[in-house]
Order: structure tokens, then sequence, then C-alpha cells
């Protein structure tokens, strides 16, 4: 049975962007619908955040909203995630083409959402980002500097498990999923590297690469997971990862009756 609308829980998303979009080839923002249709299979509403630096306007939205999924895209500039590598590895990233605007504004998404203690899920460059912003590093290209390693960057099996990981037991992650592996898709080239202070590891492929991260001390949020793979894609036919986007919504209604 599905919930009153004013009892569905506002999820805010961050987008990609787009240099060159449909209407009068502006810049614009970018986003796969399987993000929203996530949030709305499991019961919630999704709302597109724009672009902007703006802190204040930030701020603004996340006060307004009861959660916040920070989404895949292109790499993070690495002068940011991989400050120590050379010149010819950081040549390596696939930057979007906003001259670092997307950086800056997620840096400033996650400070809020730590500020004012909201739900959050990551995706992907969603994983890493986090990661970056609360002082962790990248490894900038997987095939060059782990090329023993598992093939992370399957574009064309993107909606399909393609490899396992081990989650740790007693993890926010294998109490939702309700397993100690989980099958995931992998459409990355880049991965966490040094892992930041206030994060842990709770999932890793075969290879030792972290697929998943969560608070070490659980009070700064009331919800936090980010993973390497996209559960938005796999939602539909595996249990497992739809159990992930439940949890997450719950979590931001929980957050949404406090207020009510």
């Amino acid at each position: 049975m599905s919930q009153p609308s004013a009892l569905k829980p506002l999820i805010l998303i961050s987008p990609d962007f787009e240099k060159q979009g449909v209407e009068f080839n502006d810049s614009s923002l970018s986003l796969s619908l399987r993000y929203a249709e996530a949030v709305e299979t499991c019961g919630g509403v999704p709302l597109v955040m724009p672009h902007t630096t703006n802190p204040q306007t930030v701020r603004e939205y996340i006060r307004a909203a009861d959660g916040v999924l920070l989404t895949g895209g292109d790499d993070i500039n690495p002068k940011l995630s991989a400050p120590q590598a050379t010149a010819k590895l950081k040549a390596k990233a696939i930057l979007t083409e906003d001259g670092g605007r997307r950086d800056l504004f997620e840096f400033i998404v996650v400070d809020e959402v730590f500020r004012q203690r909201k739900p959050l899920l990551a995706i992907c460059r969603g994983h890493q980002l986090l990661n970056v912003a609360l002082g962790g590093t990248l490894i900038v290209d997987l095939p060059t500097q782990r090329p023993s390693g598992i093939n992370h960057r399957q574009m064309d099996r993107k909606m399909e498990p393609v490899h396992s990981v081990r989650l740790t037991p007693g993890s926010l992650l294998a109490k939702m999923t309700k397993t100690r592996r989980l099958g995931v898709n992998s459409t990355h080239h880049q991965a966490i590297d040094q892992i930041a202070a206030p994060l842990k590891p709770v999932a890793r492929s075969e290879d030792g690469i972290v697929e998943a991260l969560e608070l070490r001390e659980q009070e700064p949020l009331p919800f936090l997971l980010s993973v390497q793979f996209h559960p938005e894609r796999l939602l539909k036919k595996h249990v497992g990862h739809r159990r992930i986007f439940e949890a997450f919504v719950s979590a931001s209604l929980a957050e949404k009756t406090q207020k009510l």
C-alpha cells in the first residue's frame, strides 16, 4: 500500500552537467531518469537540484529536503582527488565540461548535509566525491595503477551484476541487503585510494577495491551510505539493490516526520 503523498519524503538529487543541451544548445543539466524512478519506486518524491555554487542557495535546498542523493557522472578533478599524481596520470581523468563547477557544487552539498544532518546516499561518482570532500583520495585510473585486477569498467553490462563484493558483517549495508555477498554492476575506472578519516569500508571486490563506505561513528548523520556501483539500475530485478533505496527513503521519511 502506497504512502499518502504528505508522508513521502522529498529526496534532493544532484545532476550532472551537459555542455550543449537540447534547448538552444545551452549548457544544461543531465541526469539518468533511473535515479528518480528508483526514488519513486521506493516511496520518495524526487527533486533535481540545479548546479549552483551559492552556499546560501544550497543551504535552502537541503533545508527543504528530507534526504540527499549524490549521483554518478564524470571524474572529479585529480587536482582535488589525487594531488600527488603525475601529470601523465592526471591526464587520464575524464572531467565534467563545466570548469570544475560540479565538483565545487557537490562539496558544498556535502558540507551542508553534515551541517544539517540529513540522510545521504552517494552512488559511483558520488561515492568518490564524498570521500574526497571528507579528506580522502582516489586512484586516478585503475587499468594503469591496478592492471591485474577486475575489469571495473564494463559499460556494455551496466544493467547486470558483473562481479561480487564482500560485505562487512554487521555493517549497515549487510543488514539492509541481508547478505554477505552482493552481485554488482561496474562502470568506473577510478576508485577509492586513501579513505577519509570519518569513513570506513564496508564492501570490497575480490581485487580489494572499496565498493562501499559508511561512517565510523553514525552520530554525525541519521543515514550515510556510499556505493561504487549503481543500485538504481539493478533494483527492479535484484532485491538487495532495492533494499538500499528502501532503507535510504525510510531514513529520509523518519527525517520528515521529525519536522511535522
